[in-house]
C-alpha cells in the first residue's frame, strides 16, 4: 500500500505513538504535545491526519479511542529517508554519504554498520 508523505513533526509523533503502544489522544497530548507547546486539539488533528494517511489506526476501548501505528518505526523512518533522498537529493545518495564522511560524530558501531551495508550493496551488484 502506497502511503502519503509525512512531515518531521508527524514522524516524531508516529515514533512517540509506536513507543507508547496504544495511547489515547489525552495521553499523547500530555506526553508528546505539552513538551512541544502543542494544544490537545492540534495533537488530535495530527493523529487524525496520520490515520487518514493510513499510518495510524484507532480502536475504541473503555469509552475512548486508542491509537496504534500501522507500521513499525523502522518502516516509517525508511519511508521518510526514501522521501528525502528522492525529493531533496534527486535520488542520489552520494551527497548524504559525503555528509557522513565529514561528520566527526560517527561512532565505531555506526561505521561498522555502514561498512556492512556497503558490503551488502557490493554483493547484490555482483549477483545481478
Amino acid at each position: 500500500m502506497h502511503r502519503k508523505t509525512i512531515g518531521d513533526q508527524e514522524l516524531a509523533l508516529l515514533q512517540y505513538i509506536d513507543e507508547a503502544g496504544t495511547p489515547s489522544v489525552g495521553e499523547v497530548a500530555v506526553g508528546f504535545g505539552e513538551p512541544r507547546g502543542l494544544a490537545r486539539s492540534t495533537v488530535l488533528t495530527m493523529m487524525e491526519r496520520l490515520r487518514g494517511k493510513n499510518y495510524l489506526r484507532r480502536e475504541q476501548a473503555d469509552g475512548m479511542y486508542r491509537y496504534q501505528s500501522t507500521a513499525g518505526q523502522d518502516s516509517v523512518v525508511q519511508g521518510a529517508i526514501a522521501q528525502f533522498v528522492d525529493r531533496t537529493l534527486q535520488g542520489s545518495v552520494s551527497p548524504f554519504v559525503a555528509y557522513l564522511s565529514q561528520r566527526d560524530t560517527v561512532s565505531d558501531d555506526e561505521l561498522a554498520e555502514l561498512e556492512a551495508l556497503v558490503e551488502q550493496l557490493q554483493s547484490r551488484r555482483q549477483e545481478g
